[in-house]
């Protein structure tokens, strides 16, 4: 099973390409709804870049009596500085939402609305601080992110780049968990262990992996590069590379399955019969 890669950097031109078409969308929809002028100047048209709104961004969400919102900007800015790749990953996050989610309109809407993008970038910033050996504060960011989007990520869990978590309510990933580049994961999914063993004891998921909603993928298995979950699932196995698993418990349905599940969004079983009542 292929590790998260490295996050690289994105080109500068790439990006500021990036960042125009963001700000384009942030004005445009200012000139539509002006009583959201003030929040979309402050988010995102009065900065620079990816970077600097995103913290904001973050730390406008974040921010709590406990550690007020300037000090979680700074946070961000910091583990930002710390990892460039975070940005990299973060625009492709955001690319990710935008090509596999028919509801969304463009990169504002996700950068701004949805909380399966806020909980990611959330994690990032809190598995920086835990690579650092801050761990109470990146055990802080993981509870205030669970708080505000419901989605529980262990700031140890690895997680590359262009995922998308659909909806993200009740999404939780563990300690141990690997997370592959280009996976997509709806509502409900559980990546979690089997027991009060320690550990490495969390699943490892391939790249362009899709985890359909409510599945649960238990023990330190691998569900290999662009496997498919099945909604409702309870995995206990290994899964091989471009394979279906489903039921409860689940068993291999197709294998091969769909080209990139992760990027199609698509959930059908290949071999399923439906019977019409007419």
């Amino acid at each position: 099973m292929r590790q998260p890669k490295h996050l690289e950097v994105v080109p500068r031109d790439a990006a500021a390409q990036f960042w125009a078409e963001l700000s384009d969308e942030a004005a445009r929809a200012a000139v539509a709804e002006p009583d959201l002028a003030s929040l979309l100047n402050a988010v995102v048209l009065k900065h620079d870049g990816l970077c600097s709104a995103l913290s904001y961004q973050l730390a406008r969400k974040l921010g709590d009596q406990e550690l007020r919102a300037m000090s979680v900007r700074e946070v961000c800015d910091d583990a930002f500085a710390a990892d460039p790749g975070i940005a990299a990953a973060a625009e492709a996050d955001l690319r990710a939402v935008f090509e596999r989610d028919p509801a969304c309109k463009g990169f504002l809407q996700p950068f701004l609305f949805f909380k399966g993008y806020l909980a990611v970038q959330t994690h990032r910033v809190a598995h920086q601080l835990w690579t650092e050996g801050r761990d109470t504060l990146a055990l802080y960011l993981q509870s205030r992110a669970s708080e505000l989007f419901q989605v529980d990520i262990h700031p140890a869990a690895r997680i590359g780049s262009g995922v998308f978590f659909d909806h993200g309510t009740g999404i939780v990933i563990g300690e141990t968990a690997v997370v592959g580049d280009d996976v997509s994961m709806l509502h409900g999914v559980t990546l979690g262990g089997t027991g009060a063993q320690r550990g490495d004891r969390h699943p490892k998921i391939g790249k362009g992996v899709l985890l359909g909603a409510g599945a649960k993928v238990l023990g330190n298995i691998e569900i290999g590069d662009y496997a498919k979950i099945a909604s409702g699932s309870v995995v206990l196995k290994p899964v091989p590379a471009g394979c279906t698993a489903a039921g409860v418990p689940a068993r291999l349905v197709a294998c091969p399955t769909c080209p990139e599940p992760a990027r199609t969004m698509d959930h059908t079983l290949a071999e399923a019969v439906y019977d019409y009542v007419i």
